[in-house]
């Protein structure tokens, strides 16, 4: 006796639950996950500003000279000796020889280098020596500055000794050279390719036999067999639950924080995952050729050798490379759990507001996984 159909009116209640459940669901999803759209909108000039930074990043950099010229200048007027300027080359001219607390007087910049940053400070006498900064100001064209500076009672005279108005001018010479922070960068890289390579070198050593052990055709048979066959799959699934942040804190408290703890973080998780993928390339191995040398006599050991390794050997390659090129996208993250490379030089930056170095490493992480996505790409297309 066949069912009858659903009346409409059951099917649209039946849509109406649905979709109210659905809807519940989302909301509750939305306020767990304090998703906040007016916070987004008011934050974006910020955020622009952010990625303003980070796509212009430190790379180049030009040796500066640092000159300075100044004069004493005495608060109040007849406290001290006047300074004198000098009538020609680089200098600061006050448009007043001295002043009293409270007054402003403009200071000129003659002279100097073209597109300097000139610092002007009060070097105050009596306390140490210690500065105050009076502006900050960069020159024309022609090596010329006029700004305004106020005169504070921090700069009187003390016991007949004038405080001196400095200027302190850098100027960029000579061509432009890589900046400190992209040769940190760059070394940062090399460490991050080489923790990958080794990383994903030692997990293939462990990975090769457990592969095999875990491939149902090679060792399912027969009580040792199984129990071989679930214990190696039993393993390889444990240590592919582990995620490599996890793995990298509790690396980095067993041996120390730093690049040997990325290591193996990274090679015991790449373990797991590197094992089920040979597994299941042993798996799905052409039968015919193990038939043949298994019809000749050969043991298991000789027909795993000459039947099973020939054909395994390009997918063993391909799958190994392409988690070289994973381990390094995951070096990247767990460096900013102390794991080294250049994932912990860029959570230094972005702790130490240095946005502009943090581009650096971002372009380089470009970079290097752009990079090695392309020769992981070519190497596997050669050998498959």
């Amino acid at each position: 006796m066949s069912s009858s159909p659903r009346s409409p009116v059951s099917r649209l209640i039946r849509l109406t639950l649905v979709t109210l459940a659905i809807v519940a669901v989302y909301s509750v999803s939305l306020r767990e996950a304090e998703i906040d759209i007016p916070a987004l909108v008011t934050g974006i000039p910020n955020g622009l500003s952010l990625v303003r930074d980070f796509f212009t990043p430190d790379v180049t950099v030009r040796e500066t000279a640092k000159s300075s010229v100044g004069f004493d200048f005495p608060v109040p007027c007849g406290s001290a000796p006047e300074g004198t300027v000098p009538e020609s080359g680089p200098r600061i001219i006050p448009s007043v020889p001295c002043g009293e607390v409270g007054d402003t007087f403009t200071v000129e910049g003659v002279d100097l280098r073209a597109g300097a940053d000139v610092s002007l400070w009060w070097i105050l006498q009596g306390i140490l020596d210690q500065r105050l900064r009076a502006a900050r100001i960069t020159t024309d064209s022609k090596g010329y500055f006029q700004t305004e500076v106020e005169i504070r009672p921090i700069v009187a005279t003390k016991e007949g000794s004038a405080s001196k108005l400095a200027g302190e001018i850098t100027s960029e010479i000579g061509a432009l050279k890589p900046s400190p922070a992209l040769l940190e960068t760059v070394d940062a890289a090399i460490l991050t390719l080489f923790m990958a390579l080794i990383a994903t070198s030692l997990a293939a050593i462990f990975a090769v036999p457990l592969g095999f052990l875990a491939a149902a055709n090679i060792t399912r048979h027969g009580r040792l067999g199984s129990a071989s066959y679930y214990a190696a799959r039993g393993f390889l699934n444990i240590t592919r639950t582990f995620e490599p942040l996890v793995l990298a804190t509790i690396f980095g408290l067993w041996v120390g924080f730093g690049a040997f703890a990325g290591v193996l973080a990274l090679a015991v998780f790449t373990v797991g995952s590197l094992g089920k993928m040979y597994s299941e390339a042993v798996e799905s191995i052409d039968p015919g050729p193990v038939e043949a040398v298994t019809a000749t006599g050969a043991g298991p050991v000789a027909t795993i050798f000459y039947a099973v390794i020939p054909q395994v050997i390009p997918e063993f390659t391909s799958f190994s490379v392409y988690h070289w090129d994973i381990n390094v996208r995951i070096s990247t993250i767990i460096g900013f759990v102390g794991g080294g490379g250049i994932g912990f030089l860029l959570n230094q930056r972005l702790r130490t507001f240095s946005y502009h170095k943090a581009g650096t490493a971002i372009l380089a992480i470009i970079f290097v996984v752009s990079l090695l996505d392309f020769f992981s790409a070519a190497v596997r297309k050669r050998v498959t």
